[in-house]
């Protein structure tokens, strides 16, 4: 089945014409931040929407999910709505939106304007290829209610009115909200990925073992972040200086 995939590389090219390459439905997961609009050159380098969105989708396991963490330009005084185009795109080919996540940064400033609220969060849009075949929820949010027995609702009929209520049992420390607050981390990439991000996401939505795709692999954090948690990567990455970058993260992390 891994017959033709460059595991644990970091491939050096053109992320569609590298994907072409590969086998369908070879990979289990994908966590990338692609660039946004063209607020970054990144070396000068164009890429194809469309392109990508139809490889990732070929390549994709039937289960499988992508994460697609991305924002808005702001031009000629408008939010682009480029990332919600891109969402619904994957809708229109045959995914799912399983969940429309927010990323929270610290620190805040002015996208574009400065007659709006202070801007300080991004998408991150889980696609899914059908049901998913897996989630390991991460339990670290402290319960408001406490440990122990409480009454909850559930359900409600069709003039509003709970239709029963049940008893359930509470831990010290309940499932996230899909609203993750997690610093903004500086780098040697113009948009660097947070590696806490990038962690959070694969022990979410891949078990060990498991193959996960970056095709924006920049300085490799996604890679180097599947690696460190057991899984196997592949990354594609279009400027060289990049690639020399991430095999140098991923040489001084820990052995495969």
């Amino acid at each position: 089945m891994n017959e033709g995939l460059p595991i644990n590389k970091i491939v050096c090219g053109d992320n569609c014409e590298v994907m072409r390459t590969l086998p369908s439905e070879s990979i289990d997961l994908v966590v990338t931040s692609p660039p946004y609009d063209d607020l970054r050159t990144y070396g000068g380098h164009s890429w194809d929407f469309y392109g990508v969105a139809w490889n990732l989708k070929r390549l994709l396991k039937v289960g499988g999910v992508i994460v697609w963490i991305v924002a808005d330009a702001t031009k000629n005084g408008s939010e682009t709505g480029t990332s919600m185009r891109q969402a619904l795109h994957f809708q229109s080919i045959g995914l799912n939106i399983h969940d429309t996540m927010i990323w929270e940064k610290t620190g805040q400033g002015a996208c574009g304007s400065n007659s709006c609220y202070w801007q300080n969060w991004e998408y991150m849009f889980v696609i899914s290829k059908g049901r998913l075949s897996t989630f390991n929820p991460i339990e670290d949010r402290k319960n408001a209610s406490g440990v122990g027995k409480c009454v909850a609702p559930s359900g409600k009929d069709e003039s509003g009115k709970w239709k029963y209520k049940r008893e359930i049992e509470t831990r010290d420390l309940g499932r996230r909200f899909n609203h993750w607050t997690i610093a903004a981390e500086g780098g040697l990439h113009p948009a660097p990925f947070p590696e806490a991000l990038a962690r959070d996401h694969i022990l979410s939505w891949s078990n060990e073992g498991d193959i996960v795709l970056d095709p924006f692999s920049g300085s490799g954090t996604t890679a180097k972040m599947a690696k460190h948690n057991g899984r196997r990567f592949i990354g594609i990455e279009v400027n060289q200086e990049y690639c020399d970058i991430a095999e140098k993260r991923l040489a001084q992390d820990v052995l495969f």
